[in-house]
This record gives structure tokens, C-alpha cells and sequence, in this order.
């Protein structure tokens, strides 16, 4: 799974091919603004016919699965003989509640796959990507084997895995999961997935699908030279990412980033955002980059990393900065299973009952 370095799509598994760049869909959520529904089937459209035709959602995310299901009918209905190349395909995820996890049974995962189908009005799921809250609630193994059995039954026609630390991910492995690939955030202010996790990954031919490259906005013109912003922050993105930054080093530590990262983008004629990117593509055992967006106004410049190429100075220049970051620190997810640290806080972990 080494793809070109210009490569639009890849093979995911065997006969299923997705976009490198992939729509992310936790904006279009509560928390981020008000969705204009025609504007999000237009915006869609437009991701679509630029040639990200992968798109990636959840069973938490408020009205989301729903609202890529309207734009599936009317894709299809408006492109009936549409090639390999031009096909969307959905990642969802199925994250059950912390409060149910005890207790979770065959009949609550059937139930809560057949409630993703319905809204996206499709016969089996292209890819769900599997979410435990607390590995040390037995039953994960069990879960995960029981979405294999959906698979095998056609609700499901690969499954994945988001955030599981390395050991848990190849104790699923070991126990006969044919997981396909890992959602993990991965940028270049958080290395946590580089390592044991990414030589996990590509030894057992798991594809990392990278979120938070641009860690919600933070890496872009906007922040340059700005002021620390302060509680509170605008959308749950920003309250997230800057958490990240200070485990990173700190606000001047990320400004130093900015500043190699903008001399970087000006070489190539690029957006910082762009080379942010480009660099988690690069990355061993990267399949993909989610981008989270409301709208499509940076197509265009997310569009422009397939084709960027980071040079060896390119790279030397932000190595040399990534080597005083001081964190974050330990595997994936690691951080964020504190429920009592900063990161756990403002997680949601009860949003599928109610969904």
C-alpha cells in the first residue's frame, strides 16, 4: 500500500479504491455553525467532481449520515452510469456509548448498523470504523467480530478501527479481524501515530486514514503571527486542536512551526494548509487525509497537496523544528482516555442513544 507520490486514489483492500484526500464530516455536526442543507449538497457536489470522492462521517455526528445519505440519491440519481473513479464511497463509524458498554450486545450493533444504512440509504456500509471509549471494558474483541459477522452477512462490506492504541489494535488483529485500515489523528503537531503504530499498520496492511492535519484550522495564513487565543474559542475544532498546541510545545513553539511552514509554501506557490497536508501523506503507512470542511471554499488549496512534492530541505526545515516539540507524548489516543485530564473533559462519550 505505497502509493505514488502524486497519487489521487488507493487501494484500500483488494477492489476498493479511495480518494488520498478524504471529506471529512464532523464540521457539518452540532458545534460548528448552522448547515445550510443545499448549500452542503452543493458543496458536496463539488468535492465529488474535484475528484474526492470519499467521504467520512459517524453514527455520532448530529444529522450527518442523514444528510450525505440525500446527497448519495441525488449523486446517483444524477450520474446512473458513473465509473469506478467517480463512485463516492461513506466511511461511518460505529462508536457506542461508554454507559452501554458494559452491556452491549449482538442485537445493539445490528440495530445501530441498520440505523447508519437507513440514513444513508444503502445496502451495506462501504467501510465502518469501529470506536471503543475505555479499553479496559472487556468485550471490544467481541464487538469487532460481531461487525465481521455483518460484513460476511453483506450490511458491511469492510471494517476499520478508530483511535485504539497499539497493543489493542493488534490484539483485534490476532483475533481474526480483518481490519482494513485505522482513523487516527496525525499531524505534524501530533506524531503520536508514527512509530509503533505506523510499523503495526504497514506490517499488517492496515491503512491510516490521518484527521486533524491542519488541527482544525490552527495551520493556515490565519494563525501567523497572531496573538494566543483564549477561552473560549469559537467551535469545538479550535477547543480541541489548541489543547494539542499546548502539548506541543506552546503558542511561540507553534509560531516557529507557522513561519517554516509559510517560507515552505511560498517555494511552491501553496498554502501553509497545503503543505500541512502534503506532509501527513508522506507519512509510512498514511492511506489517506481526512479534511474536515463546512464548505468548499479551500478546495482548490486542500486539492493542491496531491500534487505537491516536499523537497529533502523542505523537510529538513521542519525536522528541524518538530525535534524541540515536547509532546504530545505516548501512543495514540492515549491523552484522550483521561476522562479526568484536559483532553478527556470535553469529549462526548453518551451521543449514540440519543441519536
Amino acid at each position: 500500500m505505497t502509493p505514488s507520490p502524486t497519487a489521487t486514489h488507493i487501494d484500500l483492500a483488494p477492489g476498493y479504491r479511495i480518494s488520498r484526500i478524504i471529506k471529512g464530516g464532523w464540521q457539518l455536526a452540532g458545534g460548528h455553525g448552522s448547515i445550510a442543507h443545499e448549500q452542503a449538497m452543493a458543496d458536496m457536489a463539488a468535492f465529488t467532481e474535484a475528484g474526492i470522492t470519499t467521504f467520512d462521517c459517524a453514527d455520532i455526528y448530529t444529522g450527518v449520515e442523514s444528510l450525505i445519505g440525500d446527497f448519495l440519491r441525488q449523486w446517483r440519481a444524477q450520474h446512473p452510469r458513473a465509473s469506478t473513479s467517480e463512485q463516492v464511497h461513506v466511511h461511518t463509524k460505529f462508536v457506542p456509548d461508554l454507559d452501554a458498554l458494559v452491556s452491549l450486545t449482538a442485537h445493539d450493533i445490528r440495530r445501530i448498523i441498520d440505523r447508519s444504512r437507513e440514513r444513508l440509504g444503502v445496502r451495506a456500509l462501504d467501510l465502518v470504523q469501529f470506536h471503543w471509549w475505555d479499553l479496559k471494558i472487556p468485550g471490544a474483541l467481541d464487538a469487532a467480530r460481531y461487525l465481521d459477522t455483518l460484513r460476511h452477512e453483506g450490511k458491511i462490506r469492510h471494517v476499520g478501527v478508530t483511535n485504539f492504541d497499539t497493543p489493542h489494535l493488534a490484539q483485534l488483529l490476532d483475533g481474526g479481524v480483518p481490519i482494513i485500515s485505522h482513523q487516527v489523528q496525525y499531524s505534524l503537531l501530533d506524531r503520536r501515530a508514527a512509530g509503533a503504530m505506523s510499523a503495526l499498520c504497514a506490517e499488517r496492511g492496515v491503512g491510516i486514514l490521518a484527521f486533524g492535519a491542519v488541527a482544525g484550522g490552527f495551520i493556515s495564513e490565519k494563525w501567523l503571527g497572531a496573538d494566543e487565543p483564549q477561552e473560549p474559542l469559537e467551535n469545538r475544532s479550535l477547543t480541541k486542536y489548541k489543547l494539542i498546541i499546548d502539548e506541543f510545545g506552546g503558542w511561540a513553539l507553534f509560531q516557529e512551526l507557522l513561519h517554516v511552514l509559510a517560507a515552505i509554501a511560498a517555494r511552491h506557490s501553496v498554502t501553509i494548509g497545503t503543505v500541512a497536508i502534503r506532509w501527513v501523506l508522506d507519512q509510512r503507512a498514511v492511506a489517506a487525509v481526512i479534511v474536515g470542511a463546512r464548505h468548499a471554499g479551500h478546495l482548490a488549496h486542500t486539492r493542491a497537496a496531491l500534487a505537491l512534492q516536499l523537497t529533502a530541505d523542505d523537510h529538513a526545515a521542519l525536522d528541524a523544528v518538530l525535534a524541540r516539540a515536547q509532546g504530545p507524548a505516548g501512543d495514540v489516543y492515549h491523552l484522550e482516555r483521561d476522562r479526568d485530564g484536559a483532553h478527556g473533559r470535553i469529549m462526548r462519550y453518551n451521543l449514540n442513544a440519543a441519536r
